[in-house]
């Protein structure tokens, strides 16, 4: 409102200059507009240590209603929370952004003053009257509004999406992984915090749509110029909640599931898209899921939906309603690598659900193996190896993937600090070496067993749960029958990689493992000799093997091992050589322009 009045006294000073004689007009000095409030660090970061009060309740319900008001971008919103104590509970404790300013709580049908709360960095405290026995539930309703964090570049640095469609139309998008739930809902910000179920109504201007979570439980046209669009989901990822609005055009079909069931697919395009190119990628959606289902399991949340929504940022693996803004682009892949990365959260990340940060690769690296293996799925050993090495090429390894600690994102996702991108391409490479080494019938049943909690689902007998990486490890190793303490050591709790190293004496071939952290690392080795491969055993880290003087000898002929390579690690160099001499060139050329 603020915004408004000053933007009207300054369009009145500019017409009253334009109509005065020039000799008789003076400056005006306009107000300067109030600083826009900012976000804490508290509320821009996710995973932070839960409360005692967090963790003696558990999350029933949420109920969300939100206004979107695209012109002024900013939203309303009432939040009804319901919780049962689990323990002895003397105040409900959940986040929310403090630029959201709350202008009533309401707990159990009474209404509070302000001072009966508080909202410090955006942990908002509500004591309660009495202490909530344990078995015991409440409700608080929370009203807010306010112009939620905006995104400075989703999904890596999140928040809310203002954007206009090329004809011109408002397009918003939420994006929150890396910041969390609390940035335009109360909730408990840690992958922990899911509610058991999540209502959402989401009120946009009536020539837009809203599609969200879970199933559509239809809409209200309130014949005003809006209209309320309403949705229900079950155990949502809590930084899986989204908005989504924009001029959509809605593409819908049933999937005929391997498993004798069908299931509803939608696909929320953008009107002014070339309804071929939607149509190509909406006909993707039916054997990405096959793959899934034949390769993981079963589709999740098949009593909902897989459905798909186009955003103006990249993308993000919001449950049931993924985001998707690669521009239907072509890549050489023959599938559309993004739609099918984000297809694969919804079976490692929100089916399977870290159970904190640091166990993050769970979510990304088996998420990003999934592509080079649908690739082998549609074409062959060729595509799949192709984009192996291209992950190959990238890794950093200069922190460990897991630290077996609690962490929050910032501390797992910023590269210069944590892993960063790693848990996607090092998570992936480390998945293909484990499914080499133990075989593809222990690796999926460690998987299947780590995402359902049992090793033979079928629709119907699992629900969404947590995981963590030593449960991961202990799969693994129940399996496959075997001790693999030192593979998970070597490659998860380690950040260089292990190195082999092969020393020739005549026709003596003698080959070693060396760790960083000198541990055994009994990993087999093939070895080719003049076009004769063998397999060395390596059980004590070390082999040997005899060969002609010589013969031409190649380590681990088909890749099979991630290891260390000199060649990749000089090559990585010579990049960031390059770039650091184009960004000098450049500052030269400017600093010589001026």
């Amino acid at each position: 409102m603020v915004r408004r009045l000053l933007v009207s006294a300054s369009l009145l000073v500019l017409a009253a200059c334009a109509t005065a004689p020039a000799a008789v007009t003076t400056p005006v000095a306009t107000p300067p507009e109030p600083a826009a409030p900012k976000s804490t660090a508290f509320s821009l970061s996710t995973g932070s240590a839960r409360t005692p009060e967090q963790l003696a309740m558990r999350f029933d319900k949420a109920d969300l209603s939100f206004r979107i008001h695209p012109a002024a971008k900013t939203i309303d919103g009432v939040a009804v929370l319901d919780f049962t104590a689990t323990a002895p509970l003397d105040a409900l404790v959940v986040e929310l952004d403090t630029v959201l300013p709350i202008s009533q709580i309401v707990v159990d049908g009474r209404l509070l003053r302000p001072d009966q709360w508080s909202n410090p960095q955006g942990r908002l405290t509500i004591p309660l009257a009495q202490t909530l026995p344990t078995g015991r539930s409440t409700s608080v309703r929370i009203a807010y509004s306010g112009a939620p964090h905006r995104a400075v570049r989703a999904p890596w640095d999140g928040g809310f999406v203002w954007a206009t469609t090329p004809d011109g139309k408002p397009w918003v998008a939420t994006a929150v992984q890396g910041e969390g739930c609390d940035l335009f809902w109360p909730c408990i910000d840690h992958p922990q915090g899911e509610p058991a179920r999540v209502d959402l109504h989401v009120t946009v201007p009536s020539d837009l749509s809203a599609p969200s979570n879970g199933r559509f439980l239809g809409k209200i046209d309130h014949g005003d110029g809006w209209t309320t669009w309403n949705w229900t989901t079950r155990d949502p990822d809590t930084y899986a909640i989204t908005l989504a609005v924009g001029p959509y055009v809605e593409l819908s079909d049933s999937y005929v599931s391997r498993f004798g069931d069908r299931f509803p697919l939608h696909f929320w395009h953008l009107a002014s898209d070339d309804p071929i190119k939607a149509r190509d990628l909406f006909a993707q959606f039916a054997p990405m899921l096959d793959f899934y289902e034949a390769t993981v399991g079963p589709f999740p949340f098949r009593d909902e939906k897989m459905g798909v929504v186009e955003t103006p940022h990249l993308g993000m693996e919001h449950q049931t309603i993924n985001a998707y803004g690669n521009g239907y682009a072509l890549d050489g892949k023959g599938y559309d690598w993004l739609l099918q990365h984000e297809l694969a959260h919804e079976w490692f990340g929100n089916q399977l659900t870290n159970a904190d940060w640091d166990d993050m690769w769970l979510h990304e690296g088996f998420g990003s193996y999934m592509q080079p293996l649908y690739a082998r799925w549609l074409h062959g050993d060729r595509a799949m190896e192709a984009e192996l090495q291209a992950m190959r090429l990238r890794l950093a390894n200069r922190f460990p993937l897991v630290s077996g600690q609690s962490h929050t994102s910032a501390e797992v996702y910023e590269g210069d600090v944590g892993p960063g991108q790693d848990i996607y391409g090092k998570g992936a490479l480390i998945a293909h070496t484990l499914r080499l080494l133990i075989g593809d019938e222990a690796f999926w049943t460690a998987v299947r067993t780590s995402v359902y909690g049992r090793p033979d689902p079928r629709p119907g007998n699992f629900q969404p749960r947590y995981g963590t990486t030593p449960e991961f490890i202990a799969n693994a190793e129940r399996a496959s029958g075997r001790d693999l303490g030192w593979f998970f050591d070597a490659y998860l709790y380690n950040a260089a990689l292990p190195e082999l190293r092969m020393v020739r004496d005549g026709d003596r071939v003698e080959l070693s493992w060396v760790t960083p952290s000198g541990r055994p690392f009994p990993m087999p080795v093939e070895v080719e000799v003049d076009g004769r491969v063998q397999t060395l055993t390596m059980s004590d880290g070390r082999g040997e093997l005899t060969a002609a003087p010589g013969a031409h000898i190649l380590l681990d002929p088909r890749n099979r091992v991630l290891r260390r390579l000199p060649h990749i690690e000089q090559f990585q160099d010579w990049q960031k050589a390059e770039a650091e001499r184009r960004r000098a060139a450049q500052a030269a050329a400017r600093t010589a322009s001026n």
